[in-house]
C-alpha cells in the first residue's frame, strides 16, 4: 500500500544531472573526452562526504511538513510471525535509489496499542527512515519489558523482515511514549550501539541513567499529570551523563497524551535529532543548535551545543 501525499515524490539518485537535455549531456561528455577528464561532478556530489545523508537540504518548512520528500509504503507484521514483541507496521521509503536507510522502532505506552503512535510512521519514513511502530506483548508491559521488545523489533527488522535489505543495521534508534518512552531509555542502556533515543513524555521508576551512551532527546509536557516532568522527564535528562549529546524539550500547553496525535513540534525535532545522530547529517544541526527558544509550543529547551557525536 502506498501513502502518496500530494507533495511526495521519490528523491533522485545521487549524481543525477536532473533536467538536462540530451544535447547538453552529450556535449558535456564529449568535452570531458576531449580534455581527458572523468564525468563532470553533479549537483549534490558533496553528499559523498557523508554516505548516510538522505534527501534534499532541509528547511524549516520541510521538517514541519506533514510529509517529506519520500513516497512511503508500508507492510504489516503479524504478532504470530514474530517473537519477543507484539508485531506492528513497518513504514519505509518506496524508492531504492538512495540505497539503505537508518531505522527506528517505536513503542506505545501503558494500556495503549500501536495505533496510538502510528502517526509517526509515515511522517518519519517520508523523511528518509524505515520506521517500525510496534504493539507490545501485552498492554500492561512495564518499561524494562518494552525496552527489550524495542530491541527485539529492531533485530527482526534488520534480520528477518521483508524490508531488511533497505535497512542499515548499524544506524538504528528507538522512540516510545510514556512507559514506551521509559522503555526507550532501557533499550539505550542495554544496547549502547544505538544511534538515537527519543522518549516521549516518558515514565519510569528508574530516574538515573549513567549507563546511557546513546544521544537522547527527551520530550516532556508542561501539563503532564501522569508522568509529571518534575519526577520523570526532567530527572531523566539531568541524570544522563553530562558528556552525552542530550536535550530536553518541554512542550507548552501539552499533556501526557500529546504524543498520541500528529504534532508538528514533536515531528520537527524528532526528525532533526534522528537525522543528526542516525544519519550523521549535520545539515540538521541548525535546528538543534543554538538551542531553540521558548515559543507558543516550547515551554523550555535544554541541551548541550555544539553536538560532539
Amino acid at each position: 500500500m502506498h501513502l502518496d501525499p500530494h507533495t511526495d515524490s521519490p528523491t533522485r539518485p545521487r549524481g543525477a544531472f536532473g533536467r538536462r537535455t540530451g544535447r547538453l549531456a552529450g556535449a558535456a561528455a564529449a568535452l570531458a573526452a576531449v580534455i581527458g577528464i572523468g564525468p563532470l561532478a553533479a549537483p549534490g556530489a558533496h553528499a559523498a562526504d557523508n554516505p548516510y545523508e538522505r534527501g534534499p537540504a532541509p528547511t524549516q518548512s520541510s521538517i514541519e511538513a506533514l510529509r517529506g520528500p519520500y513516497a512511503v509504503s508500508q507492510t504489516s507484521v503479524s504478532s504470530l510471525a514474530v517473537s519477543g514483541f507484539g508485531g506492528g507496521t513497518i513504514y519505509y521509503p518506496t524508492s531504492t535509489a538512495d540505497g539503505t536507510f537508518g531505522a527506528v522502532a517505536i513503542s506505545p505506552g501503558f494500556t495503549a496499542y500501536e495505533s496510538s503512535i502510528a502517526w509517526l510512521g509515515p511522517r518519519l519514513a517520508s523523511q528518509g527512515f524505515v520506521v517500525f511502530t510496534i504493539d507490545t506483548n501485552t498492554t500492561m508491559d512495564q518499561p524494562d519489558s518494552r525496552g527489550e521488545q524495542l530491541l527485539a523489533a529492531l533485530d527482526y527488522l534488520t534480520q528477518r523482515s521483508s524490508v531488511r535489505g533497505r535497512v542499515d543495521a548499524t544506524r538504528l534508534g528507538v522512540m516510545g511514549h510514556s512507559m514506551g518512552g521509559g522503555g526507550s531509555l532501557e533499550a539505550a542502556k542495554d544496547r549502547p550501539s544505538l544511534q538515537a533515543a527519543i522518549p516521549l513524555t516518558p515514565w519510569n521508576l528508574d530516574k538515573t541513567w549513567p549507563e546511557v551512551r546513546t544521544p537522547t532527546l527527551i520530550f516532556g509536557a508542561d501539563g503532564d499529570s501522569i508522568a509529571p516532568v518534575s519526577s520523570h522527564a526532567e530527572p531523566f535528562y539531568q541524570n544522563l551523563p553530562s558528556s552525552l549529546d542530550k536535550a530536553y524539550l518541554e512542550l507548552n500547553g501539552a499533556t501526557h497524551f500529546t504524543p498520541n496525535s500528529n504534532d508538528t513540534t514533536i515531528a520537527k525535532y524528532s526528525i532533526s535529532w534522528l537525522k543528526r545522530f542516525i544519519d550523521n547529517d549535520t545539515r540538521y544541526e541548525q535546528f538543534l543548535c543554538p538551542l531553540p527558544r521558548p515559543s507558543l509550543t516550547i515551554e523550555e529547551y535544554r541541551g548541550n551545543c555544539p553536538h560532539a557525536s
